[in-house]
């Protein structure tokens, strides 16, 4: 085994009495539950402060019970089952898209793993378990999370919820390889899919400095992939009324809010585990205390960075509008995906390099002359591009009528719209009077012509 490989110790985890793995269920349920309530209305208030408006205000002290008394509306309202849906599917549709989000918390670290924490006089981890493949396990519930939503739009028999659905399939194919990829650089370098292992890891450097792209990767990704803004594609309200979950109402309606907001912890607590040093108290913190990283206090610190990613989504939120859907696509394959696999590459063949005991500043050399490389071809491949252009555009056909066919229709390739006529400006209009434009006229300019009026 190369001895840049983590030295993965699960021992710790499966010796948990029943009732001790029970209370650590209880506390990930709960811990999911209360953040969404939180975030509901810090969502609400961040982005009313951004528009200069109140927020909620009337329910509890600051308005911090809003999220409570929404989620009691709406398991009190009617529930209405539409007559052209498959019902079996319908129902079981917010469920399938509600449990997976709730179960990747389980392999999340909420601090060390070596039995720092007591409960109830039973030394054990702030974890509830992991595997030695828990980040493949992470992608997987990620992905059957999904199929809830695409049964909700098939199954409606409507138009607008089916459009919801094949668009989130689509936006989560697209984006799901990437954020694989992104991961896989973590992989790389912690030698270990393990979150408690990879946590461990970054002891002296968290990956957010060492991967600075595939942070950046990942933050992308999982905001498409939790359909939030600005690629909430498949709720566009705008064109699709709701999306998926149009025809959906009371409790089921409220499933679906609900598996939105769990996985946005959800992807945000894998962030945090991934790239921001999960657990471990921040640099300047770690240097002056000790204890910083030990007892319940990496509780704190790891409930403090989630909070952090969770606002970074209500500040999208509130600052960009929704992209079109050709503009997302083209985000996910063309960009995404090849900087992602060109980024895995690179990251590959420095750690081929270190692993054969090569000096840092040959490593350096090669990245260095890589890029360099990919530079000059790119550079030499767009000169020939703009020599083979011709010099002058294609003759355009003539008589394109864009009303021809009785509704408006865009141009083809090599077409142009005729030029739509202006009105002139007010200082080209002639004064128009009674008599014709020659104002000299309309008056007298001497005796005769006054005595012949």
């Amino acid at each position: 085994m190369s001895p840049y490989l983590a030295a993965e110790d699960l021992s710790m985890f499966g010796r948990d009495p029943w009732w001790l793995v029970v209370v650590k269920a209880v506390f990930c349920f709960a811990f999911l539950m209360v953040t969404v309530l939180f975030s509901i209305v810090w969502e609400r208030k961040v982005v009313a402060w951004m528009q200069l408006r109140i927020g909620p205000n009337r329910h509890g002290p600051w308005g911090m019970l809003q999220s409570l008394a929404d989620g009691i509306k709406l398991m009190l309202k009617e529930d209405v089952i539409v007559k052209r849906a498959d019902k079996v599917v319908y129902v079981l549709a917010p469920i399938v898209a509600a449990i997976p989000a709730f179960m990747a918390i389980a392999v999340i670290p909420f601090g060390p793993a070596d039995n720092e924490v007591s409960i109830f006089g039973h030394r054990t981890a702030m974890q509830l378990t992991d595997l030695p493949i828990a980040m493949l396990y992470i992608l997987a519930v990620a992905s059957v999370g999904i199929y809830g939503i695409v049964l909700a739009g098939w199954s409606s028999g409507s138009t607008y919820p089916l459009l919801g659905g094949l668009r989130s399939c689509a936006q989560m194919i697209s984006y799901e390889i990437a954020m694989g990829a992104a991961f896989a650089s973590v992989f790389l370098y912690s030698g270990s899919m393990s979150t408690s292992t990879i946590v461990e890891q970054q002891h002296d450097r968290w990956y957010i400095l060492l991967l600075p792209v595939s942070f950046i990767l990942y933050v992308v990704t999982m905001v498409g992939e939790t359909n939030r803004a600005p690629f909430d594609m498949p709720e566009s309200e705008g064109d699709l009324v709701g999306g998926f979950n149009t025809e959906y109402s009371s409790i089921k309606f409220a499933m679906f809010m609900l598996a939105e907001y769990v996985n946005m912890v959800t992807v945000s607590a894998v962030s945090t585990t991934l790239f921001l040093g999960g657990w471990r108290a921040p640099w300047p913190i770690s240097t002056f205390w000790e204890g910083a990283n030990h007892g319940w206090w990496p509780l704190l610190w790891f409930v403090i960075k989630v909070q952090l990613l969770l606002f970074f989504f209500i500040w999208l939120r509130g600052t960009l509008p929704r992209v079109r859907y050709d503009q997302l696509m083209k985000l996910g394959w063309k960009v995404l995906i090849p900087v992602s696999v060109t980024w895995l590459m690179l990251v590959a063949t420095v750690r081929a390099l270190r692993n054969e005991n090569y000096d840092f500043a040959d490593i350096a050399l090669y990245v260095g002359g890589a890029v360099l490389a990919l530079l000059l071809i790119s550079f030499v491949a767009d000169l020939f591009r703009g020599k083979a252009q011709p010099a002058e555009p294609p003759a355009q056909p003539a008589g394109f009528d864009p009303m021809a066919g009785g509704f408006p229709v865009p141009p083809l390739p090599g077409q142009e719209l005729p030029p739509v006529p202006r009105r002139r400006s007010h200082r080209e209009r002639e004064l128009i009077v009674s008599g014709g434009p020659d104002t000299v006229s309309d008056g007298p300019t001497d005796g005769k012509e006054a005595s012949d009026g």
